[in-house]
């Protein structure tokens, strides 16, 4: 004798029960993973940012990336030694400034931190580059977003890191002046192996200070900045001599930013 249709309604939701309730848990489990994941990302960014006030007002001592490369050369027979000293933004020669910006970021007195335009073209230049098969890339960041990435972040390539770095950038620039983002650049800019800040890379390759490079040691130090390691090995090869040239002449159209 067939149960009546009620009862088999009733069985069949009670064979259900613990399929829905196994779903629920799960459906439970993931929300509540990804809202700890959100809250952990945004505590992150609140950390972020309460460094990058920090630094607005106080020097650091280092960055992200002198770590990294202070833990490599460490392991080398013999060691490498990090050269870096603090040197202010009056104590900089205007050459250096002019060469820096004229090299890689000439809107850098006027744009918000980000060129949207130069993003986009580095990304279709290198992704034809990647398509012939070619290893030569081209960078379409500010000075703004190299001092997140020296400050914070690392050399790796991926989006994500790219994301990050936007975010700080803005943080950056809502926080600190041109002239404060400037002076910690060129501080914290990598000039060779081992070497951090305008003031090492006017020692180790001119014998001299920050403060009293000329105008073709400016540029010759610019020439540097995309490869440092590479381009301060060959320092005296045809194509950093022919940049140097080049950001020479640059340099008279180059703005700075000047101490309120």
């Amino acid at each position: 004798m067939a149960a009546p249709p009620l009862l088999q309604a009733l069985l069949a939701n009670l064979r259900q029960y613990p399929q829905k309730i196994r779903q629920q848990s799960v459906a439970r489990t993931l929300l509540q993973l990804g809202s700890t994941l959100v809250g952990l990302a945004l505590l992150y960014q609140v950390w972020l940012f309460m460094w990058v006030c920090w630094y607005s007002i106080f020097n650091p001592w280092g960055s992200a990336i002198m770590s990294q490369q202070k833990s490599i050369l460490s392991q080398r027979n013999p060691p490498v030694a990090i050269r870096y000293e603090w040197v202010s933004y009056d104590r900089i020669s205007d050459n250096l400034k002019k060469a820096v910006i004229a090299s890689e970021d000439a809107n850098f007195v006027s744009h918000g931190g980000i060129e949207w335009d130069a993003i986009e073209q580095a990304w279709r230049y290198n992704t034809a580059q990647s398509e012939k098969g070619r290893t030569k890339i081209r960078g379409g960041s500010t000075i703004s977003q190299q001092l997140a990435k020296n400050l914070f972040l690392s050399n790796d390539r991926s989006y994500l890191r790219k994301g990050q770095e936007l975010i700080i950038t803005f943080m950056l620039e809502t926080v600190m002046s041109k002239e404060r983002i400037l002076e910690l650049y060129l501080n914290l800019a990598e000039w060779g192996t081992g070497i951090f800040g305008a003031q090492a890379a006017s020692q180790h390759y001119y014998k001299t200070n920050a403060g009293k490079l000329s105008q073709k040691q400016a540029a010759q130090l610019a020439v540097l900045l995309p490869n440092p390691r590479v381009y301060g090995a060959n320092i005296g090869s045809r194509y950093v001599q022919s940049r140097t040239r080049t950001i020479q002449a640059r340099m008279k159209s180059a703005q700075i930013p000047e101490t309120p």
